[in-house]
């Protein structure tokens, strides 16, 4: 949809969860949807409990909802002071709008063009990468459907035209005229000056954020390309020695394709530069690096990537299902010097000697149950049945 004149094709027959903030933007959205999709649609407030004004703007949303006979939801947030409140308010509002979206729903949100541009230049400002630049994507998978945004290629005066056509009544946000946010500040002092040299600039930024966001895909189907011509990744791991042949650039943009695909934080220069070191480190230093909650590894010519606060998987051990209902059993873990026998061997091995030959790495081997009967050794997670142990 590039204009309020017609239906947005791609709303035809979805189920359109609206996130409605109560502003004029999504205000105007709110009428268009209801115009073209009345039995099709919901709305989702979040109240972030910031302002003052935050119960008002809540009953104005559930009011508007009520008099178009559209559903809608409340949900309350309660938000620490972090010294980003900002960036820390949009990422807890998704986290709910996500949690909240049904099977194959359609959440909506009402950014537009000037909202494109400035995202453009905030990325720009921080120094942001192909990704950063791309800005807003016009449709991405999100919880359990997408999220679509159908204003995105509409000017602000365009909307502000399309409610005073229909006389649309919307609240204003005290918090829009705070210049210390820094979209507000862009927005009111920055944009206003560049566009009395620079004609059409909003269109021009958003055109420039399509050009990265075709860029971005060229690097992601390039990644994929490499990934696979190269065979890079086995059992959720890359493989370091066909990784370390290629151009750095490429090693790079298949690094951050991978963790992007495994949704961790993007690496700053620094941690990537820490990376491709990590890559040449000497086998003997048990090589690591680390940013936030997640960690690289490298052990055995493989990259392990570690979330440190991801939940453990279930026990789906089949030797622990197999000896947990026996009289006595108990689950225990290595001890420094243990030496256990294997079927089919004559004498005993050293456990480690064990476990380096199974190519498990040294952070996992001691969180490695194993399981006994009568304090005889049955069998040990992903190495197999013994014979019996020696303690």
């Amino acid at each position: 949809m590039d204009n309020f004149k017609t239906k947005d094709t791609f709303l035809e027959g979805k189920k359109i969860a609206l996130a409605l903030s109560g502003g004029i933007d999504s205000i105007v959205l709110l009428h268009y949807l209801h115009t073209h999709y009345p039995n099709n649609l919901r709305a989702i407030h979040c109240n972030h409990h910031l302002s003052k004004h935050c119960t008002e703007w809540a009953t104005f949303c559930l009011t508007q909802c009520q008099s178009l006979n559209i559903p809608c939801t409340n949900i309350d947030l309660h938000l620490e002071k972090y010294s980003n409140i900002e960036e820390n308010a949009r990422k807890k509002r998704y986290h709910s709008l996500s949690y909240n979206l049904t099977e194959n729903e359609v959440l909506c949100t009402a950014h537009h063009q000037n909202d494109q541009a400035e995202t453009l230049l905030l990325q720009l400002f921080r120094g942001s990468g192909v990704a950063g630049l791309a800005s807003m994507p016009r449709i991405k998978p999100f919880g359990k459907g997408v999220h679509y945004r159908p204003l995105l290629n509409i000017e602000k005066t365009t909307i502000l035209k399309y409610a005073k056509n229909h006389h649309l009544s919307w609240i204003e946000d005290d918090s829009n005229t705070n210049t210390r946010f820094q979209r507000n500040f862009l927005r009111l002092n920055i944009l206003p000056k560049l566009e009395t040299t620079y004609k059409k600039l909003t269109q021009s930024l958003a055109r420039s954020a399509k050009h990265q966001s075709e860029a971005l895909q060229l690097t992601q189907d390039l990644a994929t390309i490499d990934i696979k011509t190269h065979q890079l990744i086995h059992n959720n791991r890359l493989n370091t020695k066909p990784l370390m042949k290629l151009k750095p650039y490429r090693i790079k943009n298949i690094i951050r394709h991978y963790l992007n695909s495994l949704k961790f934080l993007p690496p700053s220069d620094k941690v990537m530069h820490q990376i491709l070191a990590l890559l040449s480190a000497k086998k003997d230093t048990n090589p690591m690096v680390s940013w936030g909650i997640f960690t690289i590894r490298r052990y055995s010519n493989e990259l392990y990537f570690i979330n440190t606060q991801a939940k453990a998987k279930a026990n789906n051990c089949p030797y622990y299902a197999e000896f947990k209902n026996n009289n006595n059993f108990s689950i225990r873990y290595r001890n420094e010097g243990q030496r256990i026998k294997l079927p089919n061997k004559t004498h005993t091995q050293s456990l480690k000697k064990v476990l380096q030959e199974a190519g498990i790495p040294p952070w996992e081997r001691n969180t490695l149950k194993m399981y006994y009967i009568a304090n005889e050794l049955q069998a040990m997670e992903r190495i197999g049945y013994m014979t019996h142990a020696t303690q």
